[in-house]
């Protein structure tokens, strides 16, 4: 079972996190949080104890993105992968490219003397 990612869980202010903190809070089974730990460089848990995974808080958000780019976005692992190195900014809303393609109306309108 899936958790919408509107109902995720608050991140405590904690400084590490076990893997089952982690797959509590990001709604992401630990045997997946081992397998994305090999496919995203990025993903880095320090171990400690008895080779026991620890998580900080930036790897949290980090599983979130990642689980939000391929659960809600609908990436391929590449794709989240690629989106991550290139930290490319998000695509814009429709009301932001409403705006823009309005201002440039306008400023066709005013070269063109139609007002």
């Amino acid at each position: 079972m899936q958790i919408p990612k509107a109902e995720l869980p608050a991140i405590p202010a904690k400084r590490y996190f076990t893997i089952g903190e982690v797959s509590e809070l990001t709604g992401v089974k630990q045997h997946v949080l081992r397998y994305w730990e090999q496919e995203f460089s990025e993903l880095r848990n320090v171990k400690r104890r008895g080779n026991r995974r620890y998580y900080q808080h930036r790897e949290v958000l980090l599983v979130r993105r990642i689980r939000a780019l391929l659960y809600d976005d609908g990436f391929t692992l590449h794709g989240a992968r690629q989106r991550l190195e290139g930290d490319q900014p998000a695509p814009a809303t429709a009301g932001e490219v409403r705006k823009e393609l309005q201002a440039i109306l306008d400023w066709l309108d005013l070269g063109l003397g139609n007002n």
